[in-house]
């Protein structure tokens, strides 16, 4: 018995080579990243992996007057929140009556049909949402904030679905029967039940809104109302690029994401996990 325990816990050294070569891919470009934001063009130009001589703090406050990195960094937060808000208040509710009401056709077709928007690539549909959202004026931020929260249904929908058939019907029925609303019965019962996959939900949100460029580069008109990745583009010039500034001006729009996700990772395993078990 103790011999098979000790078998057991021999470490597979494939899996253990794999794992160190997936957190190399990730460690030395963050390593490159930070050692780029903190040294001169003269440093960069000598070595691209050596420490720097003398760390370079000017290159984070250049980057900040350069970008007007305040200004796109109340846009982001603008858009990011307000996304998260109304993507878990709107998608829950939707993937409710979708779960609760499956076993009628039409409730099945919205279902499938969601579920079909995830298999279209948005490159496909671009020029025209690009057309209609300028037509109807909402090429700014809240034209962007519609349509993450649109575009976020069919993926949302997918996994709300699932959990929420999880759910024991007993407990709305008994709601029912105290003289509870559907309305009341969604807000008071299910929604806090859903906790887990909220929390999933809104992070991947999160990420998602803060961290887009494509959307907002092909749907903000105005250079004023550019959110944070899009403002990182005035380090590419034509004929060269100022990597320094530019990796300081990275650091500094990634790190709220970083700590965001870290503070949130064990919810985003169980939600997924739990979505993927019970779905």
């Amino acid at each position: 018995m103790t011999h098979g325990l000790t078998e057991n816990r021999k470490p597979n050294w494939i899996v253990t080579a794999l794992l160190c070569v997936a957190a190399l891919t990730v460690l030395v470009p963050l390593y490159l990243a930070v050692v780029t934001a903190l040294k001169t063009p003269q440093e960069l130009a000598e070595s691209v992996f050596a420490l720097p001589r003398q760390i370079r703090w000017q290159n984070f406050s250049d980057a900040v007057r350069l970008t007007d990195f305040f200004t796109a960094f109340r846009t982001s937060a603008l858009v990011t929140v307000s996304v998260v808000i109304l993507t878990l208040v709107t998608n829950s509710l939707v993937a409710y009556a979708i779960a609760r009401n499956q076993h009628k056709k039409f409730f099945r077709f919205l279902y499938y049909y969601f579920i079909s928007a995830l298999f279209i690539p948005f490159p496909i549909i671009m020029l025209p949402v690009v057309k209609q959202t300028s037509a109807w004026g909402m090429d700014n931020p809240y034209g962007l904030i519609f349509l993450y929260v649109v575009y976020g249904l069919s993926f949302n929908v997918f996994v709300y679905v699932g959990y929420i058939k999880s759910i024991p019907r007993e407990l709305e029925e008994a709601a029912t029967i105290d003289g509870a609303t559907t309305w009341q019965t969604f807000w008071k019962i299910i929604f806090p039940l859903l906790a887990p996959m909220n929390a999933t939900v809104g992070i991947l949100t999160c990420l998602w809104a803060w961290n887009d460029f494509l959307l907002p580069l092909v749907i903000i008109s105005d250079p004023k109302l550019a959110t944070l990745p899009l403002v990182q583009y005035i380090f590419q010039g034509q004929f060269s690029t100022n990597y320094n500034l530019a990796f300081a001006s990275y650091l500094m729009t990634l790190a709220p994401m970083v700590i965001v996700y870290l503070l949130a990772q064990r919810w985003i395993i169980s939600g997924v996990t739990q979505g993927a078990v019970k779905g």
